[in-house]
């Protein structure tokens, strides 16, 4: 009996070939809808943190104990109690989400930042004026909420930790700051008048019904889906030069018609022990990029709780507006922030130089700060202009080093690729930028009793604080880049 005679070498080029199309294209899929569902659940963290920025003219007003004049002192506190909680709980937060389930972890972080959200909504219906019960709330919101950014972190770069894109991407991806922004503006502005309260429930039941979508459909890590393997990188040259990544069991070569894969892996390892806080901060560049995250973040928060109570009592062409106005208007910063982030992300893939497009979007962010405290009062139209213009510089640097400089240097040859580093870094970097982000509200609560020109002046003192800590790192980029032209 003869044997069967082999199937032609086309027919299992062919074969081969829809197999690895099929196979990234299903690998496309998953991660657009990982991506779909961090950002959102993350831009429901930053709703539902909105409301206090919205409601503090309100409270000011005629609410005590925000209402005397220790008010605006009142109303500081009330950030650093959230963010310095919030700040101190995100170095656990790192170590728990490098060994935690991240699809639990993160879902339970934002029913429970629900209820807290809901608890301080109450206040107003239960008429409670204790200040006590305020921080208390601000805490547990802070400690619960810290959980949030390792764990999208560290799923997102799970997904998306090789990409030749990677910082375009997070630029897209971390626009959910802003996005969260402008969604917990309007959400809470839009239901203020009906009491302040409701400016914390809505919120509050957005965070929560998202939670409960991703306890039931984030799949964290490739492995979850049955992918056993990380995601590797597939070049294809061909007419369509595409890069895209594909998960694999073996090395293979593919062809088909005259357009080649090569797909590269490494072998089936133990999973990495999750690494040391102390050698975090020792990985390159971990240190300077948290210390300048720590003076960009602090820029960046005092905007997202101070800049509505700002527009409220500055006059705008000789009128004041509305709290429900001045909320809404507000959320031009975010917008242009958002442009910044996704700018700041093309713009490091395109040079391939993370620090000094840092470095150039805080160096134009103090002109634009100084141009809108200057000239933002003349008209509606300046003050739309100059507000789109600032939170553009300034969101910029602070969307890229919390993305994917974070993923970069949790990812970096410095640890093998392990990248169960990367919360802890993520964690590292944007805990220290968060100590500077409660410190921001709270002098602005003291300070702005001086003027707000006094205000502006120590925004601008930050950002040449910040610009500090990567002086070095952009030179070195820039003689890496003189140097590869040689």
């Amino acid at each position: 009996m003869e044997p069967a005679a082999a199937p032609p070498a086309s027919d299992v080029s062919a074969q081969g070939g829809h197999t690895a199309a099929t196979a990234a294209r299903a690998l496309r899929r998953r991660q657009y809808a990982v991506l779909a569902l961090t950002f959102a659940a993350y831009a429901a963290f930053h709703a539902s943190r909105k409301p206090p920025s919205i409601v503090k003219a309100v409270l000011s007003t005629d609410w005590a104990p925000f209402s005397g004049p220790s008010g605006t002192h009142h109303l500081g506190e009330l950030d650093l109690a959230f963010l310095s909680a919030y700040a101190a709980a995100m170095f656990a937060a790192g170590h728990l989400a490098d060994r935690a389930d991240l699809r639990v972890l993160l879902g339970a972080a934002m029913l429970a930042s629900a209820a807290t959200s809901a608890a301080l909504g109450a206040a107003y219906f239960l008429d409670i004026h204790s200040l006590a019960f305020f921080l208390a709330a601000q805490v547990a919101s802070g400690v619960v909420q810290s959980a949030g950014w390792p764990c999208v972190v560290a799923v997102v770069g799970n997904w998306f930790g090789h990409a030749s894109s990677r910082g375009t991407i997070m630029g897209v991806w971390t626009s959910h700051t802003s996005v969260g922004n402008i969604a917990g503006s309007f959400l809470a502005a839009a239901v203020l008048e009906f009491g302040w309260g409701w400016s914390f429930l809505v919120p509050a039941f957005f965070i929560a019904a998202l939670g409960v979508v991703v306890l039931v459909f984030l799949v964290a890590h490739p492995s979850d889906a049955g992918l056993e393997l990380d995601a590797m990188e597939v070049e294809m040259n061909g007419e369509g030069g595409e890069e895209v990544e594909l998960l694999v069991d073996e090395k293979k070569e593919v062809h088909v018609d005259d357009d080649e894969f090569e797909v590269e892996m490494g072998s089936q390892l133990p999973l990495p022990r999750a690494i040391g806080f102390l050698e975090a901060w020792r990985l390159p560049g971990v240190a300077p990029y948290a210390f300048c995250l720590f003076f960009s973040k602090l820029v960046a928060y005092t905007f997202l709780y101070w800049l509505p109570f700002y527009i409220r009592n500055n006059a705008v062409a000789g009128q004041f507006l509305s709290h429900k106005a001045s909320g809404i208007l507000s959320i031009v910063f975010d917008i242009g922030g958002v442009l910044g982030g996704i700018s700041a992300g093309y713009l490091s893939d395109a040079i391939g130089a993370r620090a000094i497009t840092s470095v150039l979007f805080l160096l134009l962010s103090i002109p634009s700060l100084i141009l809108y405290r200057a000239f933002g009062s003349i008209s509606m139209r300046h003050n739309i202009a100059l507000m789109f213009i600032s939170g553009y510089f300034v969101n910029g640097p602070y969307s890229l080093i919390t993305t994917a400089v974070a993923t970069d240097l949790g990812t970096q040859d410095a640890i093998k690729g392990n990248s169960r580093a990367l919360a802890t870094v993520s964690a590292i970097i944007d805990g220290t930028g968060s100590v500077g982000a409660a410190l921001g509200p709270l002098l602005t609560g003291y300070i702005s009793t001086r003027g707000w020109n006094s205000v502006f002046f120590m925004l601008i003192l930050s950002i040449s604080l910040a610009l500090v800590f990567l002086i070095r790192i952009a030179r070195d980029e820039i003689v890496a880049k003189i140097g590869a032209r040689h």
